[in-house]
C-alpha cells in the first residue's frame, strides 16, 4: 500500500475533496477572472494574481513569497504559458507547505511513544476546539491507546459539560472539577489519574479567552508547571485550534496564541462549506507551524491527518 493511501482511503480524499469545493470554487473562480484573455505570465498578471491571492485568505506574507518564485520561474523559464499557472502554483505552494511540515504522519497514533503523552489544547471559544479534542480521543482510541481528558476549562459556562457529553459519547474518562476552579488543579488531577490508570494520552482542555493577555500567558504558564511537575517535558505537544472559516481573524487568534505560549502544532476546523481555506496555506507559512490535523465536518471522523502535498493535491484537483 502507497503512503497516500495508507493515510487516506477513497472514502477519506472524497471527504476532503467535498471540504475544499467551496474554497476551491472561489479560487479559481478568481483565477479564470484572472486569466481571461491573456496567454503568457507577465506582471501584469502576477499583480492581479498576487491580489486574487490574498483575497483567498492566503495573507499578505505567504502572497509574496509565492509571487516571488513565480517570477524568478518566469525569468528562469523566460516564457511561460497560462495554461502552465495553475500546476506552478501548486508545486509552489506545496514547496512552502513542506517547509514548516514536520515528517508527516501515517496515522494518528504513529508518533505515540509507550509513554504518557500530554496535549494541551488552546484556541478560543467557539472555533470547535472541545470537538476537536473529542476527535482526537476518538481516532487515539480506536487505535487501541487509552485516552484521559482534563476538563481545565473551568471558566467558560457550560465547558464542563460539555466535554463530559463528549467524553461519554466517545467513552473515555475524564476528570474534573466544579466550574471556577483552579485550572493547575484540574491538570494535577487529570495526569495523576492517567498515571495510575496507565493512560497513553492527555488531553486537556483549556480557558478559550483572549480577554487579557496578560492573564492568559500566566495562567498557560502556570498550567505548564503544574504539568512538569507530575510528568516532566510535559506538555508534549501544544495544539492551536483555529476556526479556517474566520479567515484573517484565524491569523490574529494564532499571532495571540504564540505569544502567550509556545504553540506546536495547529488544528484548523471548519474547512467544509467555507471560502477560505487559503488560510491554511498563510497561517503555516507566517507562524512556521506545522498544521496537524485539519476539520472538513462535524462527524467524529471528520478530523483528517494534513498532508500537505493531497491537501494541495485536492485543492488544484
Amino acid at each position: 500500500m502507497s503512503f497516500l493511501k495508507s493515510i487516506f482511503s477513497p472514502e477519506k480524499k472524497e471527504q476532503l475533496d467535498q471540504g475544499l469545493a467551496a474554497s476551491k470554487k472561489s479560487f479559481f473562480s478568481k483565477l479564470g477572472k484572472a486569466i481571461a484573455g491573456k496567454s503568457r505570465i507577465d506582471s501584469e498578471l502576477l499583480d492581479e494574481l498576487e491580489e486574487v491571492l490574498i483575497r483567498s485568505d492566503v495573507g499578505v506574507a505567504t502572497t509574496l513569497k509565492i509571487i516571488d518564485a513565480l517570477e524568478e520561474r518566469v525569468a528562469r523559464d523566460k516564457y511561460l504559458g497560462t495554461s502552465e499557472l495553475a500546476k506552478i502554483l501548486r508545486e509552489e505552494i506545496t514547496s512552502l507547505l513542506k517547509q514548516h511540515q514536520h515528517e508527516e504522519l501515517k496515522s494518528f497514533d504513529s508518533d505515540l511513544p509507550n509513554q504518557l503523552q500530554v496535549v494541551m489544547v488552546v484556541g478560543v471559544n467557539g472555533v470547535g476546539k472541545t470537538t476537536t479534542i473529542a476527535k482526537l480521543a476518538h481516532h487515539y482510541k480506536a487505535g487501541g491507546k487509552k485516552v484521559m481528558l482534563g476538563a481545565a476549562d473551568t471558566f467558560r459556562a457550560g465547558a464542563i459539560d460539555q466535554l463530559q457529553i463528549w467524553a461519554d459519547r466517545v467513552d473515555v474518562e475524564i476528570v474534573k472539577q466544579e466550574r471556577g476552579s483552579d485550572p493547575a488543579s484540574v491538570v494535577f488531577d487529570t495526569l495523576q489519574s492517567a498515571i495510575s490508570q496507565k493512560s497513553d494520552l492527555a488531553i486537556i482542555d483549556t480557558a478559550g479567552r483572549l480577554h487579557n493577555k496578560i492573564n492568559l500567558m500566566n495562567e498557560l504558564t502556570k498550567v505548564r508547571k503544574v504539568m512538569q511537575k507530575v510528568v516532566p517535558n510535559a506538555p508534549h505537544e501544544v495544539l492551536l485550534v483555529l476556526d479556517g472559516s474566520t479567515g484573517q481573524n484565524a491569523f490574529e487568534q494564532a499571532k495571540q496564541f504564540t505569544l502567550a505560549t509556545e504553540v506546536t502544532a495547529l488544528a484548523i476546523t471548519k474547512l467544509d462549506g467555507t471560502a477560505k481555506g487559503g488560510v491554511v496555506i498563510g497561517i503555516s507559512d507566517q507562524f512556521q507551524i506545522p498544521v496537524k490535523y485539519i476539520g472538513v465536518g462535524e462527524g467524529l471522523e471528520d478530523l483528517q491527518l494534513f498532508h500537505s502535498g493531497t491537501f494541495v493535491g485536492s485543492f488544484f484537483s
